[in-house]
């Protein structure tokens, strides 16, 4: 990833409380080749599922899933966090997620109806999980 992209995404994670931290993971995007894309994007799934666990729950970044608000983000941390759960936040490559590991994910967000490039979402995901953690604390990140 770019610099740029690192340290975004990097002051907003820092700013999580230890027991809200967030660790990220990144695995090389498949090489750009004549094969066709949902190769490319089967490649990059099997990658991405021998880094999950066992216990962890995805959620696959995607354009086609549903919307969801920032407060709906908040209310999913929130229950996440009763039921101690272990999410795994999947933003796919330039080609998007694999269709199988879309089928497997436990939620399907979308940030948006718009294309985005996979680094602008690390960067809005990291600031949206900070807004959310903001409001469950009280604290006055979160103004609205």
């Amino acid at each position: 990833m770019p610099t740029w992209v690192s340290d975004a995404a990097n002051e907003y994670l820092k700013r999580l409380p230890r027991e809200s931290s967030i660790d990220c993971v990144e695995l090389p995007a498949s090489k750009r080749s004549r094969e066709a894309p949902v190769s490319r994007m089967s490649e990059e799934a099997s990658a991405i599922e021998r880094r999950l666990k066992p216990h962890e729950q995805v959620v696959a970044l995607d354009v086609e899933g549903d919307l969801v608000s920032t407060e709906a983000i908040a209310r999913s941390l929130s229950q996440w966090r009763r039921d101690s759960a272990s999410i795994a936040f999947v933003i796919g490559g330039p080609d998007g997620l694999h269709p199988s590991l879309k089928a497997t994910a436990a939620a399907r967000w979308s940030l948006g109806r718009i294309t985005l490039p996979h680094p602008l979402v690390r960067v809005i995901l990291a600031e949206q999980l900070y807004r959310a953690w903001s409001i469950n604390a009280g604290h006055p990140y979160h103004r609205a």
